[in-house]
């Protein structure tokens, strides 16, 4: 016999039990799918992970009370530390003089601004910043200036736009110079910036900037915990900057030798390197998973074709008694297994690639087809096919013609 005819006997054998077949396949499908479908959409964000992770400006580094991505640790933990407050601050931007560039910041969300009868939902960011906003988060100004140093000292009541709220707000009409009222404050639109898009399906257009003691003095400074973003002049000197810095910061806040720092520090490298942890974990949890559907899935496969072997003895014996050799019978119920197995295989990467896809779409990721990953899915398929294929193949193989006739 050759490849072709044991191959169609193979699939005709798994036509006759289709719901049989069916639910085996299903098993394999959801292991090869639990997979798949994570290291798609892992894959998927690796792509924007520069762009979308890449925050903050080119050679700078941030100070926080909290950590920028934390899962692993209570944020109570981080809550009893002491807020980092504008005169700490400012007394950290006065130490470390002309050597860096240093910006501050605050942010609340879910704010509401209006403009004549228009009304944004709330879901607008409104943030307090110095002059140093716009380098420190890569942004641009568009149209009109900057919030100048003059507007911080005197609190003046100004406000840069973002892109998405300037759309809101003003139709076919130049903003500049208007006033918009967000919380009950009137502010002088001085500046708009210009488009910056979304990360991970978060837009980055929708907010206000006011100077960051006007902030201050709106909703008070008690609870407010600031946020430094220090920019070195260069690459090469970005080391040297981050260890002063630290060093100055603990000085701030009063820091002894023997003591912690009761800050957080972290760069867009950082960002990047705590993000790629947490898709490592979920990865290893994705073949976990994976691994122990997949066995459960290869006992399934050996109960289906023990149970096709019983059934079948009697054919099994008609075919060796008219010259069928051991390797046919073999090579039949083996190519059996593995077609079971790799179109369990083929579900569950079609279904993986289409689900994760969506996901990542979702969060503005590239939509993309994980070849290594469909490939190596196959591989494991074959060999689940073989491995739990064997034993009922050769159980097959090895009956006696005689017997095998005689069973009723």
């Amino acid at each position: 016999m050759n490849f072709s005819e044991i191959l169609r006997l193979a699939l005709d054998s798994l036509k006759a039990n289709k719901l049989r077949s069916g639910l085996t396949m299903l098993g394999i499908a959801v292991g090869v799918f639990s997979v798949i479908g994570v290291m798609t959409v892992i894959t998927g964000l690796r792509g924007s992970i520069e762009s979308g992770l890449n925050v903050l400006g080119a050679n700078s580094f941030q100070f926080s009370k909290y950590p920028a991505i934390n899962f692993s640790d209570p944020r109570q933990r981080f809550a009893n530390r002491r807020d980092i407050t504008y005169p700490q601050a400012a007394r950290f931007k006065q130490l470390m003089g002309d050597s860096a560039q240093v910006g501050l910041m605050l942010r609340r969300g879910g704010r509401v601004a209006t403009y004549l009868d228009r009304r944004t939902n709330p879901n607008v960011l409104l943030g307090g910043a110095d002059e140093y906003l716009i380098t420190a988060r890569n942004f641009e100004i568009a149209v009109g200036r900057n919030i100048g140093p003059d507007d911080v000292e005197f609190a003046r009541p100004v406000c840069l736009l973002g892109d998405e709220l300037t759309q809101k707000l003003f139709i076919n009409e130049n903003p500049i110079g208007h006033m918009v009222r967000i919380d009950g404050q009137n502010y002088t639109v001085v500046g708009l910036l210009g488009h910056k898009g979304s990360s991970f399906g978060q837009s980055m257009d929708n907010f206000a900037i006011i100077p960051i003691t006007r902030f201050l003095d709106a909703y008070g400074r008690r609870g407010r915990s600031i946020s430094i973003n220090v920019q070195a002049p260069s690459q090469a000197g970005l080391a040297a900057i981050q260890e002063s810095a630290v060093g100055t910061m603990r000085l701030v806040r009063e820091r002894g030798p023997e003591d912690s720092n009761d800050f957080e520090i972290f760069s867009n490298d950082s960002l990047i390197e705590a993000f790629n942890n947490i898709a490592g974990v979920v990865a290893v949890g994705a073949f976990v998973i994976s691994a122990i559907a997949l066995l459960a899935s290869g006992v399934g496969v050996m109960n289906i074709m023990l149970v096709s072997v019983t059934e079948r003895t009697k054919e099994i014996g008609i075919r060796k008694s008219i010259g069928a050799k051991k390797r046919n019978i073999l090579s039949q119920f083996l190519i059996e297994a593995v077609v079971l197995s790799l179109a369990g295989g083929l579900v569950g990467i079609a279904v993986g690639v289409i689900g994760g896809n969506v996901v990542a779409t979702m969060l503005n990721a590239t939509a993309i087809f994980p070849w290594g990953w469909a490939i190596a899915g196959m591989a494991v398929c074959s060999a689940i096919g073989i491995g739990f294929g064997y034993y009922p193949a050769w159980k097959a193989a090895s009956l006696d013609p005689i017997e095998a006739l005689r069973y009723e």
